[in-house]
């Protein structure tokens, strides 16, 4: 119904901003990472999805049309809410959840909160085959686990570390390489 909103962001709290399109105010929810990227007077483009139950309707948020596709296929999963959901594209990129999910690297999920080891491995079992075979072996998910860890270890926030990783060049390969590219990032000095 509601699949884009263009607008300024008039309130920013804990999960959600208030978006004026028009001179109309919608509450928007978004995971922090997403949340972390707008300030009040800002301006916003965010592609939505509309839940609607007996009781609420909520209006979800996304900065781009792959992150609101792979929300709509984790609330397709049984046992995974839209809560849920957004709290997991707040653990990864979408293409590195899509890739971890399709290699069967369970460790991105069992990171959000409410999600134990079964859930995890549902969400697994039903969404590998959607997701077709990962498009990069599983050792490079796990060099790329290595270094979130190593960074997290040195002090820097999950927050800090992924916006530091999606800013490293696809041609910096190997564990050590991109701790250095991201502590230099991190640094001010990439």
């Amino acid at each position: 119904m509601i699949g884009y909103l263009e607008g300024k962001v008039i309130s920013r709290r804990e999960k959600h901003i208030i978006l004026n399109v028009g001179g109309v105010g919608y509450k928007v929810m978004l995971n922090t990472e997403t949340l972390h990227k707008f300030s009040e007077g800002s301006d916003a483009k965010i592609w939505t999805h509309l839940q609607q139950r007996e009781d609420t309707i909520e209006l979800y948020g996304f900065i781009t049309p792959d992150e609101l596709e792979l929300f709509e296929t984790l609330i397709s999963v049984s046992g995974v809410g839209p809560k849920t959901a957004l709290s997991v594209l707040g653990v990864a990129p979408a293409d590195t959840l899509k890739r971890a999910i399709s290699s069967g690297e369970i460790g991105y999920l069992t990171k959000v909160s409410g999600i134990g080891r079964k859930t995890a491995e549902k969400i697994m079992l039903e969404l590998r085959e959607k997701f077709g075979k990962a498009t990069v072996e599983g050792v490079e998910l796990k060099e790329e686990q290595d270094v979130i860890e190593a960074l997290e270890s040195l002090g820097y926030s999950a927050r800090d570390v992924r916006e530091a990783l999606r800013k490293i060049p696809d041609e910096i390969k190997g564990t050590s390489k991109r701790v250095k590219e991201a502590l230099k990032i991190l640094g001010g000095n990439g």
